[in-house]
């Protein structure tokens, strides 16, 4: 199909030029474009192709970007992009100094508030309203667009119940596919679920108990009820709540039938829709496989271990789990803090609770841990996923502050393995029973070892290692870095010269060990994939100061800077911790 509308549009302003009959057409254009380039472009497929006619429908009524367009989370929000000007470099989406996956302020000013984690929309929006109505500019509109998963958290039902006592010009536009990245959970998904295209869910409605005016369902693949129904609700003052149906991955067959792993599919056949298989064989596997398998392998020896989500079962692999224990593997929605507090209560009854969780959304239950995990010194288990450097998702979902953040808090243990084995170890430790909260950190991504599945081994607490042994210069790698360092150390001309020590305890640190490192080595480099500001490679610094060491420490780890999108390579060698930039380094103390 040949983009005939959808080349003529490089502004909303073009898109309002059309007639209501031409949005069809438009539609069709615009999902085909979308799956073209994320064919080979990869990226969020699924959440884009059921907003579609929603997208056109919003740029085409409202008159943004004066009229402020907050889009919740941002996986779909591609539609968005190509109809506000950035059609053309849309190829570059994800990739280094190309668009970003998701709306960002700097990049448009269609793109009203940068968004990466859920349910920040209506807040965001009830914000900009009040702001615009202590302006004079109540004429405004704000419309939030927030998915049926997102609603379910805290923060959304907080600016929820706050908006309904205020004046604004707030709409929110509930986009109910019944899915997140996997499928909704809980009971606001049952109430949403009883709802029918034109009718009301129930006669107590609870978005109406919130003081909302509240329409629909519509169908959110129609643009006459769309139309419509905003053109209802426009004589409505104050909040107004509009819940749209719509289906996720619509218009490509085998995103509609499989929605979870269309999500974000990778390459696939635009036309067939068939996801391209690797031609690599006998890959190593992902950490978070690692994590699900072995937990499944635990849980099936210990009736007590417990696994907790907040809205990632496919995501940390937490499914293999839920499959086949269903009541011990618990999907909580998209409820970070209250994730982490649910595991608090379990463990106070005795249960070992695995919480897996990605490092860059553990930020939003930070007061959860302090308060009611560490303070009690309850031994919860925390599986961070994603931690380090993640690539295309860029900024939003880097998992590189969680060693700045956890290292103040007491009680905590902290650990980063630096491969697979170690990881399957760390879980098998921690099944054993700990006396405290520990922490265990892991890249996403693919390990190093194909041969993972071996007997279990019990790692002491708080105890680093030698990989190699050199004469000079001692490495001292964290997490994934370890392997980065190893790289750089071949390189060399001559790696007789260099130590590699994997860290693995972040906290408590190896100190005695340490201090031998210090009294050993000419140079002390520490790589690690966490901030440099508040890193291990501060503390380990400044006991090279107490002991007084007389050589060089050279910390190398994120700069104290967001990192944005761009491959996983890319960004380490921007940061200054790939292979190449350590090996920089070690060459330059030769």
């Amino acid at each position: 199909m040949e983009s005939v509308l959808l080349k003529q549009i490089n502004s909303p302003k073009d898109l309002r030029k059309l007639s209501k009959a031409q949005l069809n057409a438009l539609a069709a254009e615009l999902r085909e474009f979308i799956i073209d380039v994320v064919s080979t472009k990869e990226g969020h497929l699924g959440a884009s192709l059921g907003v579609t006619e929603l997208t056109i429908a919003l740029h085409y009524y409202f008159n943004t970007p004066y009229d402020q367009l907050i889009w919740d989370v941002g996986h779909q929000a591609y539609g968005h992009k190509i109809l506000t000007g950035r059609r053309d470099v849309f190829e570059t989406n994800r990739k280094l100094n190309g668009l970003s996956g998701f709306p960002k302020r700097s990049e448009s000013e269609y793109d009203t508030f940068g968004v990466g984690h859920s349910s920040t929309s209506i807040s965001a929006a009830l914000g900009m309203a009040i702001a615009s109505q202590l302006k004079g500019e109540t004429e405004k509109r704000h419309i939030a667009v927030i998915g049926d998963a997102s609603i379910a958290s805290g923060m959304a039902f907080e600016g929820l119940n706050h908006a309904g006592v205020t004046k604004a010009n707030l709409w929110v536009i509930l986009n109910d596919n019944a899915m997140g990245i996997d499928p909704s959970v809980g009971a606001l998904k049952e109430y949403l679920l009883k709802a029918k295209v034109g009718k009301r869910p129930k006669q107590d409605n609870v978005i109406e108990a919130l003081n909302f005016h509240y329409a629909g369902p519509v169908d959110g693949h129609n643009f006459e009820a769309l139309l419509h129904a905003f053109a209802e609700l426009e004589q409505v003052e104050g909040p107004k709540f509009l819940h749209v149906i719509t289906k996720k991955g619509k218009g490509l067959q085998k995103a509609e039938e499989d929605q979870v792993r269309y999500h974000a599919p990778g390459k696939f056949d635009k036309i067939t829709g068939e996801i391209l298989k690797s031609t690599e064989t006998n890959l190593p596997p992902k950490y978070q496989d690692v994590f699900g398998l072995t937990l499944l392998e635990l849980a099936e020896k210990n009736e007590k271990i417990i696994g907790i989500t907040p809205a990632m079962p496919t995501g940390s692999s937490l499914k293999y789990m839920m499959q086949k224990f269903p009541e011990r593997a618990l999907d909580v929605g998209i409820a970070e803090q209250h994730a982490v507090t649910l595991s608090a209560g379990m463990a106070t009854q005795g249960m070992l609770v695995f919480c897996a969780i990605y490092s860059t959304f553990l930020q939003r239950a930070y007061d959860q841990m302090i308060h009611d995990v560490a303070l009690q010194n309850l031994p919860v288990i925390f599986c961070i996923d994603r931690a380090g450097l993640v690539g295309e998702d860029g900024a939003t979902h880097h998992g590189v502050f969680d060693i700045a953040y956890l290292r103040c808090i007491p009680n905590l243990i902290i650990a980063s393995p630096s491969n697979v084995i170690d990881l399957r170890n760390l879980l098998y430790t921690a099944s054993l029973g700990i006396k405290n909260p520990i922490a265990i950190r892991y890249p996403r991504g693919r390990g190093d070892h194909t041969d993972w599945q071996k007997e279990f081994k019990k790692i002491p607490l708080g105890k680093s290692k030698y990989l190699l042994n050199g004469s000079q210069v001692a490495v001292i790698g964290v997490g994934s870095c370890v392997i980065d360092a190893k790289k750089a150390i071949a390189q060399t001309e001559d790696s007789s010269k260099y130590s590699l020590i994997d860290l693995m305890f972040i906290k408590p640190l190896d100190v005695e060990f340490l201090k031998e490192v210090l009294r050993t080595y000419q140079h002390v480099i520490i790589v690690e994939d966490g901030s440099k500001k508040g890193g291990v490679g501060e503390e380990i610094a400044q006991l090279a100061l107490q002991e007084k060491f007389k050589g060089k420490v050279i910390l190398l780890g994120i700069p104290d800077q967001f990192m944005h999108h761009g491959t996983t390579e890319e960004l380490k060698d921007l940061a200054g911790i790939s292979s190449g930039a350590i090996l920089k380094v070690l060459k330059g103390l030769e």
